[in-house]
């Protein structure tokens, strides 16, 4: 198998309040919109953002199609993570877990958008242990 592309579909009441968020929050740019979906990329994060309107008549599959973005974390790691805190207080957007250091060297926080999609950024303090 060879992945040409990659994509996170999240669906969400307010697409448009989660696509701003998205926007002006983590530099994402709008590449595609309809009625009831937008898709965001960074050329920098190697998979395109897709929030699409909880019930949307042409959600696959059906069974999920009411469900909402939720138990999950959309994860970015990023160089300097005290001064991406420093950043989303200074925008007051809604902190769900302070910034903090795991004892394996995993310092993070987490953030929410408007429909409650939870980001968290991650800063190595110390290099993740790899499997052999």
């Amino acid at each position: 198998m060879r992945i040409t592309a990659s994509a996170i579909s999240l669906n969400v009441d307010d697409v448009p309040a989660s696509a701003a968020f998205a926007t002006q929050h983590f530099g994402f740019r709008q590449e595609m919109a309809d009625d009831g979906f937008v898709s965001l990329s960074r050329q920098d994060v190697g998979f395109n953002l897709v929030f699409l309107r909880t019930g949307l008549a042409t959600f696959k599959p059906e069974g999920m199609r009411g469900r909402r973005a939720d138990g999950l974390l959309v994860v970015f790691v990023v160089d300097d993570i005290d001064g991406e805190y420093r950043r989303v207080q200074q925008e007051a957007l809604s902190i769900m877990t302070p910034i903090q250091t795991e004892p394996w060297g995993e310092r993070f926080f987490q953030v929410a958008d408007p429909n409650g999609v939870v980001y968290q950024l991650v800063g190595w303090i110390a290099e993740p242990a790899r499997s052999a």
